[in-house]
C-alpha cells in the first residue's frame, strides 16, 4: 500500500506528472516540497513568496555607481593613434 504524503509534500515523480497542479497549490495555498529518494530537495514558492522572501535591492543610479568608484587619478586619455598604413 502506498503511503499517502501530507499536504503540500511532493514525490519527484508525481511532481513532475502533475506538475501545473504543484504550481497551482504553490500559488493558491503556499509553498510545495518536492522530495527525491524520501529527503526534501527543493520547494516551489509562488512569485509573490520568492519576492517577499528575498527583496529586491534597489539599484543606484549609473552616475553614482561610477562616482562610487573612486577613478580620479585615472588617466582616460586616448593616443591619438590613426592606426596603420595598409596597402590594398
Amino acid at each position: 500500500m502506498v503511503k499517502a504524503l501530507p499536504k503540500g509534500r511532493w514525490k519527484l515523480e508525481d511532481a513532475k506528472a502533475r506538475f501545473s497542479e504543484v504550481v497551482r497549490h504553490a500559488r493558491t495555498d503556499g509553498p510545495q516540497r518536492v522530495s527525491v529518494r524520501g529527503h526534501d530537495a527543493v520547494v516551489v514558492v509562488s512569485v509573490e513568496e520568492f519576492d517577499r522572501l528575498v527583496p529586491q535591492k534597489p539599484q543606484a543610479p549609473f552616475v553614482e555607481f561610477m562616482e562610487s568608484l573612486h577613478l580620479d587619478g585615472l588617466d582616460l586619455r586616448r593616443e591619438a593613434d590613426f592606426g596603420r598604413d595598409v596597402e590594398l
